[in-house]
């Protein structure tokens, strides 16, 4: 079981990434991001060894008076792993990365998944993560020839546990 806090967007400007879901999920076996039952997202940390309790205090302290944000996103990139990830990268990140750095001052960022420690984190909307080596080139090629410029609104934060996502709690962004 794992724990992360994540800002998501369940609102209608989440329809851009959800028409990337669809097209990106040709490339899948089974497509992945709609399989997870929850709206479009960018992970701040994830926690494996934590108790439940630190996401949730943090995430009740950190976004309590926060602003909804709107991201502006331009193009489709990839993180190569076993299977090829696809994800939509922020224009400008320095909001997203002051949410972060906001959540690792509250907890070690030595318990976070190495990947969303400070130091290794890319702000991004995935679009696929579960693409097959056999079908990467041609979901690169396509990931290249299309426009992903579109802004998001993310007005909500969640503490969740996964898998599967299981909202702990959902602390709402004013306007």
């Amino acid at each position: 079981m794992a724990y992360a806090i994540s800002l998501k967007c369940p609102n209608d400007t989440a329809t851009p990434v959800l028409d990337l879901w669809r097209e990106a999920s040709h490339f899948e076996t089974a497509p992945s991001m709609q399989a997870l039952n929850y709206p479009p997202h960018l992970t701040l940390a994830i926690y494996g060894d934590i108790t439940p309790e630190r996401p949730l205090e943090v995430v009740r302290k950190v976004f309590r008076d926060t602003p909804s944000i709107s991201v502006e996103f331009s193009g489709i990139h990839d993180f190569p792993n076993e299977t090829l990830v696809l994800w939509a990268r922020p224009v400008d990140d320095s909001a997203l990365r002051r949410m972060h750095q906001a959540i690792h001052r509250e907890i070690d960022p030595m318990l976070c998944h190495e990947h969303y420690r400070p130091s290794h984190w890319q702000p991004h909307c995935t679009i696929a993560m579960n693409i097959p080596k056999e079908a990467a080139a041609a979901a690169l090629r396509w990931a290249a020839e299309t426009t992903a410029q579109f802004t998001v609104t993310f007005d909500a934060v969640d503490c969740l546990k996964f898998p599967p996502v299981e909202i702990i709690e959902e602390v709402k962004l004013w306007p």
